[in-house]
């Protein structure tokens, strides 16, 4: 089995912002040389997250607006006894979850046709990372 590991960097210009690192992805998957098997894209921090979802505007701002409504910024958090300002942060982390698991078949992702893959930022405005994880054969 052959394993490639990569990790891209965001420093968003918003606290709250969506990326689309498909072809950042799909880059990675072609360095790995691996023709059949699996590519996990994983946040690698707590107020951050990975979906796979159509790439169009009116629809992230739905998901943002859905996401702001369920997890809405409040300063009463019990966390922000601790100093933070950020509970809406970790809320919305766990609502998107933090990563997906995708196929690759004859070297290439294997998305259906509007799949997309975003990496979701929400404490941004500081340098953070997600992992790509190769493996296969």
């Amino acid at each position: 089995m052959k394993s490639h590991t990569a990790y891209l960097t965001f420093n968003t210009h918003r606290k709250r912002e969506y990326v689309l690192i498909t072809p950042r992805v799909a880059a990675e998957v072609a360095k790995s040389g691996v023709a059949e098997g699996m590519v996990l894209v994983s946040a690698m921090h707590i107020t951050a997250g990975v979906w796979v979802n159509d790439a169009e505007t009116g629809l992230l701002e739905d998901i943002d607006a859905w996401l702001e409504h369920l997890a809405p910024f409040n300063p009463d958090y019990h966390h922000h006894r601790t100093g933070e300002s950020n509970g809406d942060a970790h809320l919305k982390s766990l609502l998107v979850h933090h990563e997906v698991i995708l196929p690759i078949t004859k070297g290439q992702l294997d998305l259906g046709p509007w799949q997309q893959v975003y990496y979701a930022e929400f404490d941004g405005q500081r340098p953070k990372r997600v992992i790509v994880k190769v493996m296969g054969e």
